[in-house]
């Protein structure tokens, strides 16, 4: 008895079939942890403020090298923060770890000197005298889900105000204008900010926006 041919509605649909066709389909896939990509994240420690020389000079040596495929990644950790300037929000990006840089690689006797050797770097975070890797929960915290979950929630933040109790300001706009008056009040969680003006000669508390007050 010969084989009858297979028609179309009668072929078996495998599991990969229905994850290519749910990618297929737009549906995001979970994030892949840093920690779970090729190599080992080490802390490298650079002289104070050339992070990011020492990540562009490591890079070229990598590239020039030949070491691509044993040092993946160097990151400068980072997070946005809000902050309040001249009366104006603007995003400020920080250096979470000032001196330090993670390089994920593969680490043994021929990628160790690439990396060590590289200007302005001062050595491995190390633990017992060797380069002691990341944890998982670390890597996680500063470079992963985490870490995108931070930045996202630092740009809902509310900004820090600026001024301080007791300092003295300038009403930029409103009715009071071009007055100036001690702060004597400061609500973070409504971004306002209580002035002790001085109107027709007597002492008067004016409720005010962060936003509406600048530095004398």
């Amino acid at each position: 008895m010969s084989d009858a041919p297979v028609s179309p509605s009668a072929a078996v649909i495998t599991e990969d079939d229905l994850f290519d066709e749910a990618d297929s389909a737009g549906e995001s896939a979970e994030p892949v942890s840093p920690y779970d990509k090729p190599g080992r994240w080490f802390v490298v420690h650079t002289q104070s403020g050339y992070e990011k020389k020492v990540k562009q000079n490591l890079e070229a040596r990598t590239a020039s090298m030949n070491m691509e495929g044993r040092i993946h990644e160097v990151v400068i950790p980072r997070r946005d923060v809000p902050e309040f300037k001249n009366g104006k929000k603007v995003i400020s990006s920080k250096r979470l770890f000032p001196g330090y840089v993670f390089v994920r690689c593969e680490l043994d006797e021929e990628v160790w000197p690439v990396i060590r050797d590289t200007p302005n770097v001062t050595g491995f975070v190390n633990q017992g005298g060797a380069p002691s890797p990341l944890r998982r929960r670390d890597v996680e915290a500063f470079l992963g889900v985490e870490a995108d979950r931070s930045r996202e929630a630092s740009k809902r933040a509310k900004p820090m105000f600026e001024y301080g109790m007791g300092e003295t300001v300038r009403v930029k706009d409103g009715p009071f204008a071009d007055f100036s008056g001690e702060i004597i009040e400061i609500n973070e969680d409504q971004l306002k900010v209580k002035v002790l003006v001085n109107i027709f000669g007597r002492e008067t508390p004016v409720e005010l926006e962060f936003a509406q007050v600048a530095r004398l």
